[in-house]
């Protein structure tokens, strides 16, 4: 079995060693990541410049591009054939609720998708200094239950593990999208020669405690597994917006 592993913190990211560890006894490991900080790229191609592969040691490349670079050419260069699973992470951080749409973690899980592999996108909701083994211990697990199991065409598993001691964690919820408060701002700043510049932030989420969500389960101690679809269609929407008779 061919599993191709990414991410959007960098090819140096230690979570990516723990990883490929826990993985090598399901398979083939191949890690294809950025060789930078690609955090919250989304689904972003690069289109308008020219960008380079270097291959560190068998079997582990960086691309000079983003997480969804990184699977497209691991699917139509790098690898001999299609991987049979993607994984993209752990991530150093949460990707939660609506941020899935910033996510490259994601985004690159669902090119995955896309593509027609099974995906996982696994995230460790913190930012504090860690190691990733037991996390990535899990992610085999998973990674081999899927396999067994399979999932439906055009979806993916969206994995986000609490930071705390693993014999504190409760277990495994299947879980929905939450939802955040945003509260980002655009902080203007001024450069030594006088010209703005700009940061987007702001304080950190706020969260919908609902019941049954992504957040919630973290926040209660539980591994969260959100199952995503790439069909973004609002099928009721559908009847009500042909009842407007729009003309052209």
């Amino acid at each position: 079995m061919n599993i191709l592993v990414t991410n959007d913190d960098g090819i140096l990211a230690p979570a990516l060693r723990a990883l490929r560890s826990e993985l090598a006894a399901l398979g083939r490991v191949v890690v294809v990541a950025p060789d930078r900080d690609q955090s919250a790229t989304s689904h972003s191609l690069t289109l308008h410049r020219p960008f380079r592969i270097h291959r560190h040691e068998a079997d582990i490349y960086s691309v000079d591009g983003t997480p969804t670079d990184c699977v497209v050419c691991a699917w139509y260069g790098l690898l001999e054939a299609p991987p049979d699973l993607v994984i993209s992470g752990i991530n150093h951080g949460p990707n939660m609720g609506e941020d899935v749409f910033y996510s490259g973690t994601v985004a690159a899980a669902i090119e995955g998708a896309m593509q027609g592999s099974p995906a996982l996108s696994v995230s460790l909701a913190t930012r504090e200094l860690t190691d990733f083994v037991a996390p990535a211990s899990f992610v085999a697990r998973l990674a081999r239950r899927v396999m067994e199991r399979g999932l439906p065409r055009r979806r993916l598993l969206n994995v986000n593990i609490p930071f705390r001691p693993w014999e504190e964690i409760r277990g495994v919820a299947v879980t929905t999208l939450g939802s955040r408060v945003y509260r980002d701002t655009l902080v203007r700043k001024v450069d030594p020669r006088g010209r703005d510049y700009y940061w987007i932030g702001g304080e950190d989420p706020v969260w919908d405690p609902r019941e049954g969500t992504d957040f919630n389960a973290v926040h209660e101690g539980w591994i969260s597994v959100t199952p995503l679809k790439l069909d973004l269609t609002d099928e009721p929407a559908v009847d009500t917006v042909q009842e407007w008779n729009l003309q052209k």
